[in-house]
Formats: C-alpha cells, structure tokens, sequence
C-alpha cells in the first residue's frame, strides 16, 4: 500500500506531488508545517534552518530527541523525511536568513518554490522572506508569536491587516505598511501572551505543533483549491 494511500481517499493528491514548499525555520512550529507536508505527499520541499538540535527543544520541537541532541535539524529533517517518502526531492540549507542574503537564498534554488511558509523567530528576516516572495510573486504564509500560550484553540489564519492581540503583528504590521507590503496571510493568535517574568520565553508541546498543523493545512487546501480552478 502507497504511505499516503489513506490520504488519497479523500483528495487528488497529485498537485502535491508536483507541488514545491519551502519552510524557514524546523522548530516548534516548522517542524510540524514541514513533517505534515511530507505525510501529505507534497513532492518537493526546500528547508532552511542553520540551528542545532538542544536538550531545551525536545519538549516541544518534531526533530528533537534525546538521539538527535547536537544534530543539525536540517540533517536530522533530510533523514525523517526521507524515512517517511523516500520519493521525496529535498533541497536542505543551513543558512540564516537575514536580510541581505535572502535574495541571493532565492536566486540560488534549484527549484521554484510553489509556496513558502516562514516559521522563523527574527523579524528582519520574516520581512525580508515576506518581500521576496512578494517580489516573485509567490504565496507566502507567515507564522506570528507562539510563546507563552496555553490555548491553540484561538489560534486564527488572517491578513496581517485584521490581526490583533499579538505582540508581534503589532510590529510586523507597522513593518509591512512602511514597505508598502500588503495581503500578507498570517497565523496568529488571539491569547494574551502569559506573563512569567523571564526573559526567556515559554512554551508547551501542545501549541506551537497546532500551529505548525495549520499552516501546513492551510497551503495544503490551498494548492489544491487553485488546482481545481
């Protein structure tokens, strides 16, 4: 039986197949977009992440395991992935994204992505992968704060321009008008963020993964939605 011959019962899924996402970032949220991607026999994906796995990620990060700890998460993403579809064509980098090399990050592919999702922490790099997306006319989902939360529930898929609550909407939303960037869709969330009087920031297995879940969905949908146009 084909791995994904359940999914197949209830979608063509061969748009999928030919499709191509990138993901920015394999942590809480990325780990998740990427790995459901896969499942959903996506045929080719484009990751980037130049971080290392940490004891610190396990509790809430797909990559993370006790036997990982110390490996690339790229490294670690090319081998699950290829586990789950040894079919699958996967372009791996180890680059940080800032942004004066992101242009060059897209110019360099050797395939064109379809969609991008940017699950990445640094605003400066969201803006710069938002931009170049924008600029090459590829759609782009961009994933907003998913810190010292408790309840997935109220996670929401929106434009930028009708978010609220999120801290960092506020800043990307002031970004994105000064650049004149508009018709952004983001996944954010309508919790107010908990206060815990560190500077690190918290976090919970349970909300960033959703997160990551529903990206995933909503390129997924869409892909196939415009396939059926």
């Amino acid at each position: 039986m084909d791995f994904n011959e359940r999914t197949k019962l209830i979608i063509d899924d061969t748009r999928l197949h030919s499709s191509c996402v990138a993901v920015f970032g394999l942590g809480g949220v990325g780990s998740y977009t990427a790995e459901a991607l896969v499942r959903a026999g996506i045929g080719k994906l484009v990751i980037c992440d130049n971080d290392y796995i940490t004891e610190s990620n396990i509790n809430r990060q797909l990559l993370a395991l006790h036997s990982t700890v110390g490996r690339t998460k790229a490294g670690a993403a090319i081998e699950r992935y290829l586990d789950i579809n040894p079919d699958l064509e996967i372009h791996a980098f180890d680059d940080f994204i800032l942004p004066d090399n992101t242009d060059s990050f897209f110019n360099r592919l050797m395939v064109r992505p379809d969609y991008v999702a940017d699950c990445i922490d640094t605003i400066s790099g969201k803006l710069a992968i938002i931009a170049a997306c924008k600029e090459r006319n590829i759609p782009v989902i961009s994933c907003m704060g998913t810190g010292n939360k408790l309840h997935p529930e109220q996670f929401r898929i929106s434009d930028i321009s009708r978010t609220s609550v999120c801290p960092l909407c506020r800043v990307m939303r002031k970004e994105l008008r000064d650049r004149g960037i508009q018709d952004v869709p983001v996944l954010f969330s309508e919790e107010e963020p908990i206060k815990t009087g560190d500077t690190a920031i918290g976090s919970i297995s349970t909300v960033p993964s959703v997160a990551g879940l529903l990206i995933a969905n909503y390129i997924i949908r869409d892909i196939l939605d415009k396939a059926a146009d």
